[in-house]
């Protein structure tokens, strides 16, 4: 059965010079090297196989699906993860070990087992991850005999790398890196992540990998990782499904000499969570971007609620709504499809006639109908960009979120309905 992922000759060529002009923009981390190798796996022979390599005293934060259908190599990672630190991480894309039963956790235990024996340190410390068709036995002895290849080419330059290695229907590898201050010292924050489809993350997305050179009480990691997930990766959707591979790890290594972060009351604290959550909140974008078949990144931004939870069920109801994302994609004003949507999102407090509505700079409608000076070829003309917002006002609190989505086109379900064909 032949699985129709992105092969290199159309998708990985065609952003070749895209990636190349970004190369000198990744910074590498102190602390963690990654390499990669091709396992054949995948659809065409190409990368499919990254391992990153932490250095002792890292503290890592790892964040797994809440979907109860979790993958084989899931369930090793957080066993792995409560008994000892994580001094390796070994990503398979091609093929999700997912709905395998015992099979699936003997895969994935070998292939921790397989990596540790070559790197001389114990199973516990590594932290297997996978991606690709769910229900499908897994071939761990193709990983197996790449491990070598992939971990003595580890090298602090192999961030681009590894994204390429982890994507599935992804037509672009998703890297990001920034400089940032703290204190007296300039730290890095670098990170990769795939996804297209299957996204509606309940605590990361399908999987992403962030590191920082900053030293972090593996506490305050964890209380960073949880703030950030849910102004990222938990506010956006494609297609409202929640994967069962999802996963995300924070890794910290410390390894500029700065003193220990360890408590939200030091003046550092600040400037690193924003450094990280710029560095998640783009990239979480870039999988919105990405999304299958998408041509269009629209925020979905809820103001004048009573409580967060409250926002952000408006938010996803209109997000979520394949009737709002079918008339994103025809660049269609249908503004009628979005009020339904805020209507159906179970707020049990919300007053219509206090509701207002937004797309781009325009007012759409005010206090629940037609705005009075609305123009809908001003509506029109927002929507034939790639990258817009709809706003949506409750006038009924002080709380507000933002979701980002994107439109559902023809080639949504022609992907899908190819995946393994």
């Amino acid at each position: 059965m032949a699985v129709h992922f992105c092969e290199e000759d159309d998708v990985l060529k065609k952003y070749k010079v895209k990636v190349d002009e970004k190369r000198d923009l990744i910074f590498p981390i102190e602390g963690v090297q990654v390499g990669t190798a091709a396992t054949g796996l995948r659809y065409k022979e190409r990368k499919d196989l990254a391992i990153f390599a932490i250095s002792p005293g890292s503290n890592t934060s790892c964040f797994f699906t809440k979907n109860k259908f979790a993958a084989a190599p899931i369930e090793i990672a957080k066993r792995n993860r409560e008994k000892n630190e994580a001094l390796y991480l070994i990503i398979n894309s091609g093929n999700a070990n997912a709905g395998t039963g015992e099979n699936g956790l003997t895969a994935a235990s070998r292939i921790c087992e397989s990596l540790a024996a070559e790197a001389g340190c114990e199973f516990e410390n590594v932290l297997p991850f996978s991606t690709g068709v769910i229900g499908e036995e897994l071939d761990y002895s193709l990983i197996v005999k790449h491990i070598p290849k992939a971990l003595y080419g580890v090298t602090d330059e192999g961030w681009i790398e590894a994204a390429e290695a982890i994507m599935t229907t992804d037509t672009f590898p998703k890297v990001r890196s920034k400089k940032f201050t703290l204190g007296n010292d300039i730290h890095t924050v670098t990170g990769i992540c795939k996804g297209s489809g299957m996204i509606r993350p309940d605590m990361a997305t399908m999987l992403a990998y962030i590191a920082t050179d900053a030293s972090v009480s593996e506490s305050l990691l964890k209380k960073i990782g949880q703030t950030v997930l849910r102004s990222s990766f938990n506010r956006i959707t494609v297609d409202g499904e929640t994967s069962t591979n999802d996963a995300v790890v924070f890794i910290a290594t410390g390894r500029t000499g700065s003193d220990k972060i360890t408590t939200e009351g030091d003046p550092r604290y600040l400037p690193l969570l924003l450094g990280i959550d710029e560095i998640c909140s783009e990239l979480a974008k870039d999988i919105v971007r990405d999304g299958e078949g998408a041509s269009k990144l629209v925020s979905v931004e809820v103001a004048g609620a009573k409580t967060d939870d409250e926002a952000a069920l408006v938010a996803y109801s209109v997000a979520e709504s394949s009737l709002v994302k079918t008339a994103l994609f025809a660049e269609d004003p249908n503004w009628g499809r979005i009020l339904s949507a805020v209507g159906a999102s179970g707020v049990q407090e919300l007053d219509f006639n206090k509701v207002d509505l937004f797309v781009g700079e325009h007012k759409v409608a005010s206090r629940g109908a037609l705005d009075a000076h609305y123009q809908e070829e001003k509506v029109a003309s927002v929507m034939k960009n790639k990258e817009f917002s709809i706003r949506v006002d409750l006038n009924n609190g002080e709380c507000d979120t933002t979701v980002w989505t994107c439109d559902l086109s023809y080639d949504y379900v022609r992907i899908n309905s190819e995946y393994r064909s």
